[in-house]
């Protein structure tokens, strides 16, 4: 028997909250104010911008309006240690985690300090030798090439016997992470993270990449560094926000903005090779394309060979060079894509055929072949798909389960792997992502216990796939500015996706189509009841829902706004879901 795994095993439930009247009058004013529609106003307020003044600071993010990095706690510290290392000589050793927030934070921090010191070198563990974060094997190398200070990006907070094996051997760290820290800190000279209890910075959802530039910032300012010379280090910045799923609000918006500017304009060597092999030349960035083109590329070095390969190409000066080590990473993206399909597609089927799933609240997953580097895939696949938190499990070469875990949005999967804490011996990540290693006979019984938490504590809006509508409008109420003013709302992301909006009430046309090399999409063109426009939409993995809209019946939308990239200047929806009317 054929087992059919649907593109989408759940259903979109629609929510929208209808603003008050309260809010309808300050969406008026501030409309007149910005020179913007009332519909975007509203917008705005839903993110809560409620005054001209953060309307402004939202679509123009200003580089002076980021914090002082000394704000955080131990800055001062880690930036006394560094000065010391360096005036007396000390080998430095980058040391970052084998994704792209911890390659693009190590590739930051060592091309930054590379313009003032030579003395400096980088480490990027490998996934099956050294497993996740700072390991013993990594603190041998560093002893072993002379390294007295090791500045750790993305990972360590959890490394308290690593750190502690270090200071035995002479050699200090400054750590600089972002995931939630356990009950003991690590014995390092400095611990830069804004999730610590006695956390004194303004801001706690910088990613990895981030948390580095904050601290080359307090280094520049403490060395009379023009903060201009930091700029060129942005590019990083945005492709690690991106590729992290952080939120895109505060100051992870303002580097955002202005690393998407760098990246656009004036992108570091080994960058633009990457844009390159990506088929991104003379294409203006965003967001999603780090997401979709440029992060998995990056990710495909550490999870396929070793992630030093891809701090090696954003490192490099050389174009030559740097385009050599684009092609190889792109190899290993084409190998990770055809082992991602394939391990995608087993445990879909897998899912497929468990007894009493729909009853389930979460899904786990163990098979001792599947490729270590591809199960953060394969997990964050199943949670789109079947919409339930997901832990995928393979053995590692030490004969311990080792695995990770994804969410879906409101569900804190690493408090729920926290609960299981005893049956681990390691474990870490933050909300919507974390990795865990266990015994393997202790895999039916993690199995049960984080299904229980799940089940415990998910809440029922958090079982379901939400559209939340920023507002309902008719056909009449888009047109070419909206969609031009639109586009000052990127870049989109965590807290600020795409503005979604919703019409009721319309119609085919009567020339839309199935097309697709699958005939999985249908193009559509639209009217509504209130006006004569005819709107042109696209609806991706939607094709089954052209039957009905053939019938000339009437049937609701929920969909972006965007300007038609092959026709200059035209408007065009993308339609996230379709309903038949009631």
């Amino acid at each position: 028997m054929q087992i059919v795994v649907p593109l989408r095993a759940v259903n979109y439930e629609w929510n929208y909250i209808p603003p008050s009247e309260a809010e309808q009058q300050l969406a008026q004013e501030m409309a007149a104010e910005l020179r913007i529609s009332p519909v975007l106003a509203h917008v705005l307020i839903r993110r809560g911008i409620k005054d001209t003044q953060e309307a402004h600071k939202f679509f123009r993010p200003q580089l002076t309006d980021l914090h002082d990095p000394f704000l955080f706690q131990d800055m001062h510290k880690a930036v006394s240690r560094l000065n010391e290392a360096l005036g007396r000589k000390e080998r430095i050793l980058v040391y970052g985690d084998y994704d792209v927030d911890g390659c693009t934070a190590v590739a930051l921090v060592h091309r930054f300090l590379q313009q003032f010191y030579s003395n400096i070198d980088y480490y990027i563990p490998d996934r099956n030798e050294d497993g996740y974060g700072v390991s013993r094997k990594g603190v041998d190398y560093a002893c072993e090439t002379g390294v007295g200070l090791i500045i750790v990006l993305d990972c360590g907070i959890k490394a308290t016997d690593e750190i502690a094996y270090a200071k035995e051997k002479g050699i200090d760290f400054i750590i600089c992470d972002h995931h939630v820290p356990g009950d003991e800190l690590p014995p390092a000279v400095a611990i830069l993270n804004a999730k610590r209890a006695d956390n004194t910075y303004p801001y706690e959802h910088l990613c990895g990449c981030g948390v580095g530039f904050k601290l080359m910032q307090a280094f520049a300012i403490s060395n009379g560094i023009e903060f201009s010379q930091l700029i060129p280090l942005l590019d990083l910045c945005a492709i690690s926000i991106a590729a992290d799923i952080v939120p895109i609000m505060g100051e992870n918006r303002i580097l955002a903005y202005h690393g998407l500017r760098q990246l656009n304009s004036s992108p570091s060597v080994g960058v633009k090779a990457l844009m390159e092999v990506c088929g991104l030349k003379d294409k203006e960035i965003s967001l999603g394309d780090i997401i979709f083109k440029i992060g998995p590329r990056i990710n495909a070095s550490g999870r396929m060979q070793t992630g030093g390969e891809a701090v090696a190409l954003l490192i490099e000066k050389d174009y030559g060079a740097a385009r050599e080590h684009a092609e190889r990473i792109n190899e290993y993206n084409e190998q990770r894509k055809d082992l991602d399909k394939t391990m995608t597609e087993e445990a879909n089927r897998i899912v497929m055929t468990l007894e009493h799933r729909h009853e389930h609240k979460s899904i786990v997953l163990f098979n001792e072949e599947w490729h270590r580097g591809i199960i953060g895939i394969v997990a964050s696949r199943l949670t789109e798909v079947f919409y339930k938190p997901s832990v995928v499990l393979t053995e590692g070469d030490d004969g311990m389960a080792t695995g990770s875990a994804r969410s879906v949005p409101g569900f804190d999967v690493h408090k729920a792997i926290e609960s299981c804490a005893d049956l681990l011996t390691n474990f870490g990540g933050h909300t919507y992502a974390a990795g865990l290693s266990l015994p393997v006979e202790n895999v039916p019984a993690f199995r049960r216990r984080f299904e229980e938490y799940v089940e415990q504590h998910i809440q029922p809006e958090q079982t379901n796939a939400v559209l939340r509508i920023d507002a309902v409008v008719d056909f009449r109420d888009i047109n070419r500015r909206v969609a031009a003013d639109i586009k000052r709302f990127a870049p989109y992301g965590p807290d600020n996706q795409k503005p979604l909006f919703c019409t009721r009430q319309v119609y085919d046309y009567g020339t839309s189509k199935v097309v697709g090399r699958d005939q999985e999409h249908i193009k559509l063109e639209l009217v509504d009841s209130k006006s004569s426009n005819v709107m042109n939409g696209i609806a991706f993995g939607q094709s089954s829902q052209a039957r009905y809209i053939k019938t000339k019946r009437a049937f609701d939308i929920v969909y972006n706004i965007e300007e038609n990239s092959h026709k200059h200047g035209e408007v065009q929806l993308v339609i996230e879901d379709i309903k038949p009317c009631e």
